[in-house]
């Protein structure tokens, strides 16, 4: 049994994308943690209410549209984060650049606290709604949060660990092969016993100047690769089918360079708005390979890669260049053209400048990122330009985003253009004004602060009765004060970057807020064996991470072994103590009252002018290049967001943009169009074909050309192909056994049967006859012995009542006078999945040289060659006359090499 439910992106403008698939026997997994800009929980509430019963999730994209909910998911959701995780090195370490940069950037990403669980509170505001925002993860706990992802690489099946509690999975296994679109974008490959399931999200079947193309062809021949083929369902993404056409790779990059170069020359400047992680990689890369070639054409114009954690992501860039295009230079990402920006303080500065920029900014929505800077400073300017990569979705809100507005605004001015791919000719603003919504935290005040400590405590009640661990990531109710910092500040220099909440880290607030916090035994965790007095056995069975080693906290020396007070400005680099010896010293005897602490990371000195400046360690600036962030000087003033410490409330503010700048169009997206699929899917020869993740009407005319391709394919009826369009919600059954009995077997039919094991199903030819259950029943009991009936009789006295009712057909053994009719019809034959690297390993363990030629030919001892034929599915084998000299003989290769297969099948014989 197969179905499939969508939780977000069916039938929906909105990109995010939840899809959830449920296999015979209660395996239910979870394809995607995606958000969108309107960072609305209430889109969570579905992944919340399945939590409990999840086996494992799978991550296809390093997308906000995918990945995006899986931070917040794992901090406020019980069990989350102890459900395993599957995605590709380069998924796992651009997602977690990528929601760095988000919460970083915008309060919002934190999410609001939904009205309904404040409603229960004592303290009552009115109808008002204070926008309590929840509880922000740390840089450190987003780290530790993708740590728990396991990697995988590309056609490596796995089977995915078995969770306590949870239904087992057998033999289900997952493949990841490559979608394109992204760097590490996965196709996965679902395989549970007969149920072959492929889901294919937003994929591009196009080699680009970075990034690979999808992986439905094998290396040689234009034949789909076996796993992908005749799946039983296929779930395809409907989003960038409504395109009249598609271009080329050379088409599109000049269509963009055009448009900048033209820019420029009249003295503008352009912004590029694009996501932090995915597509910016293709954006880069063309910008800096222009700007390396015909460099002198725009000598008087600079470009800037504006995102908080661009240094980091092009480094992850540099260390994956086996991810990529084949023929990728390793200094491709190793920019000397481009320049990244990561504070603020430096995209104003540069934002100031009247010279050219081209600007190349998160996020493509406009809504959070340095791109929503931008375009507030270029706007008002006709000589500038704003070219969107992507169409961008509506998030179902009143406010919609200022990115959506754009793309709006340009469908309207150029009708005659829409669902092209390219619009060369831009469109002035003319002075439109344009509604630009940001949002700003503050803290919390009046009732705001104990109505938010109720429902802390409601949250902590509701994690311990589901016997959660998460529950040490909240905060106490007597944290959530002045105290807060130094409440939650930790005492260790070498605590473990791994743990996870801001408790795991503390062993000391521990050992002191338990019983404030109540929590158990189990949300301790192993850290039971250092906090507890006289517990000295923990069970680490089925544990992970942290979980199985021996808990170690290094505690602080005050001293060393002689008793004496450590100085720590003793110790200071040669630099330090000749910029200013004394001020050193003075500064470093205050931080160390008792009271006071220090950062590890950060020494701040008093300089000679009176003021004070802010030293950096040398392992953080060390890794940087001159690109990569580290250009700012010590002394430039960090006026990014303001950081509330406790808890805060998000206000919105609202300001007017008169839109003078131009506005173009060219599709960087990099998705299928509606002609790939066409071409593809009768390769593919899915038998149910799912459409998701795209609007209603680009969805809705998909459907109807994949019926009508498939059909004529099939030389059928269009009705007869399945073709499903689901909304939210909606649960899709795309089982292959559809058609399939439920029978049962006489206690001679069972006696008679002789199971084989091919690859852990066990396979048996049956003969028999269907009959009636009260028929069958009767000439059972007529071959029964008087005493055999009296047993039976007392096993099941409890339950003849059922059995009487039960109609459920039998299926018998044939009478013998029947045999001898249906004897030709069961001939025995061979079941199994033949794989040439298997039988390869086979024959080198018989003391055969096995070798791969081209082509995907087995060669055996030089003589005899085996292939697997794509189109019937049958082996081949091939021995050469030389070979045929003597059958009998156990020196003869081409005899041998048979022997061996057949060996790696099993024979069913009839029964």
């Amino acid at each position: 049994m197969f179905t499939f439910t969508p939780l977000l992106g069916a039938q929906s403008a909105s990109p995010a994308s939840q899809s959830l698939l449920e296999f015979d026997g209660g395996i239910k997994v979870l394809v995607d943690v995606g958000w969108d800009e309107s960072f609305d929980v209430e889109k969570l509430k579905e992944i919340e209410k399945h939590v409990p019963t999840l086996s494992f999730i799978l991550l296809t994209h390093a997308t906000t549209a995918h990945i995006g909910a899986f931070v917040h998911c794992c901090k406020h959701f019980p069990q989350f984060k102890n459900i395993p995780v599957y995605a590709t090195t380069p998924v796992i370490s651009l997602g977690r650049t990528l929601l760095q940069d988000l919460y970083e950037s915008t309060p919002l990403a934190c999410s609001t606290v939904p009205a309904d669980a404040l409603a229960e509170s004592s303290y009552s505001l009115g109808n008002t709604n204070p926008n309590i925002l929840m509880q922000a993860p740390t840089s450190e706990e987003i780290a530790n949060y993708f740590s728990l992802i396991n990697p995988l690489k590309y056609s490596q099946p796995t089977q995915p660990q078995q969770l306590p509690n949870t239904p087992p999975l057998g033999s289900l296994t997952i493949t990841a092969y490559s979608a394109g679109h992204t760097l590490g974008g996965t196709i996965w490959h679902i395989q549970h016993g007969m149920e072959s399931i492929v889901y294919a999200v937003d994929w591009n079947q196009a080699r680009e100047r970075a990034l690979p193309g999808a992986a439905w062809f094998g290396e040689v021949g234009g034949e789909v690769i076996k796993e992908l083929r005749r799946p039983t369902a296929m779930i395809c993404s409907s989003r960038g089918t409504g395109l009249k056409k598609a271009v080329g790779l050379n088409q599109r990059d000049e269509a963009l360079v055009s448009l900048v170069r033209e820019t420029v020359a009249n003295g503008g400047s352009v912004l590029i708005p694009s996501d932090s992680s995915a597509r910016i990689l293709e954006l880069a890369h063309l910008l800096e390979e222009t700007w390396k070639e015909t460099g002198s054409q725009m000598n008087n114009a600079k470009v800037y890669l504006a995102s908080r954690t661009a240094g980091a992501t092009m480094r992850y860039a540099r260390s994956m260049l086996e991810w990529m295009e084949k023929g990728i230079e390793n200094d491709s990402f190793d920019f000397k053209h481009i320049t990244l920006l990561e504070r603020k303080s430096r995209v104003t500065k540069m934002l100031a400048q009247t010279e050219p920029r081209v600007i190349l900014a998160s996020d493509a929505s406009l809504e959070w990122g340095f791109s929503k800077d931008a375009v507030r400073s270029l706007a008002s300017d006709s000589r500038n330009l704003v070219i969107l990569t992507e169409r961008i979705g509506d998030f179902g809100s009143s406010n919609n985003a200022l990115g959506r507005y754009l793309w709006e605004f340009w469908n309207e001015k150029n009708p005659a253009a829409e669902g092209d791919a390219i619009s060369v000719a831009s469109f002035s603003g003319e002075g439109t004004q344009v509604s630009s919504r940001s949002a700003r935290a503050v803290a919390l005040d009046g009732q705001e602060l104990p109505l938010y400590q109720q429902y802390l405590a409601r949250q902590r009640q509701l994690q311990t009765t589901m016997q959660g661990d998460t529950g040490a990531a909240l905060e106490t109710s007597g944290a959530v004060g002045d105290d807060w910092s130094a409440s939650t500040s930790t005492t260790s220099e070498d605590s473990d970057d791994e743990h996870q909440g801001r408790l795991l880290n503390t062993a000391t607030i521990l050992r002191h807020t338990r019983k404030k916090l109540g929590l158990s035994d189990e949300e301790l965790g192993v850290k039971i064996l250092v906090q507890r007095k006289n517990v000295h056995d923990w069970d680490v069975r089925a544990k992970r991470g942290d979980e199985k080693v021996f808990p170690f906290v290094a505690k602080q020396r005050r001293a060393d072994e002689f008793g004496e007070v450590i100085r720590p400005e003793e110790f200071a680099r040669a630099d330090e103590e000749e910029a200013a010896p004394e001020a050193l010293r003075e500064g470093a005897k205050k931080e160390n009252e008792v009271g006071q602490k220090r950062k590890w990371e950060d020494l701040t000195i008093q300089t000679r002018d009176g003021g004070r400046q802010k030293k950096t360690r040398k392992a953080d600036t060390d890794d940087k290049g001159p690109n990569d962030g580290g250009e700012a000087s010590d002394d430039e003033p960090d006026d990014d967001l303001e950081h509330i410490e406790g808890p805060s409330k998000v206000i919105f503010e609202t300001e007017t943009l008169q839109l003078h700048c131009r506005i173009a169009f060219v599709d960087f997206s990099a998705l299928h169009d509606l002609r790939i699929i066409n071409n593809l899917l009768p390769l593919i020869q899915p038998r149910k074909l799912i459409f998701v993740a795209g609007d209603e009407a680009e969805t809705e005319k998909l459907a109807e050309e994949a019926r009508t391709v498939l059909a004529a394919r099939a030389g059928e009826a269009s009705n007869a192909v399945d073709v499903f369009t689901p909304d939210l919600g909606d649960t899709i059954d795309a089982s292959v056994d559809t058609n399939a009995w439920s029978v049962k077997l006489s206690r001679s039919m069972v006696r008679k049967l002789q199971w084989q094991k091919v690859r852990g199903l066990g396979v048996v030819a049956i003969t028999g006859r269907l009959a009636a259950a009260s028929l069958a029943s009767s000439a059972e009991e007529e071959e029964d012995t008087p005493a055999k009936k009296k047993a039976r009789l007392d096993a099941v006295s409890s339950t003849a009542e059922n059995d009487k009712m039960d109609a459920t057909p039998i299926l018998d053994v044939v009478p013998a006078n029947f045999s001898t009719a249906v004897r030709t019809v069961a001939q025995p034959f061979h079941v199994g999945d033949l794989r040439l690297p298997d039988l390869r390993k086979f024959l080198q363990a018989a003391g055969m040289t096995a070798e791969f030629g081209g082509g995907g030919v087995l060669v055996i001892n030089g003589s005899v060659s085996v292939t697997i034929n794509k189109l019937t599915n049958r082996v081949e084998v091939d021995g050469g006359a030389y070979n045929l000299t003597d059958r009998k003989s156990d020196g003869v290769t081409f005899y041998k090499v048979k022997r061996k297969i057949y060996e790696g099948l099993a024979v069913v014989a009839g029964s």
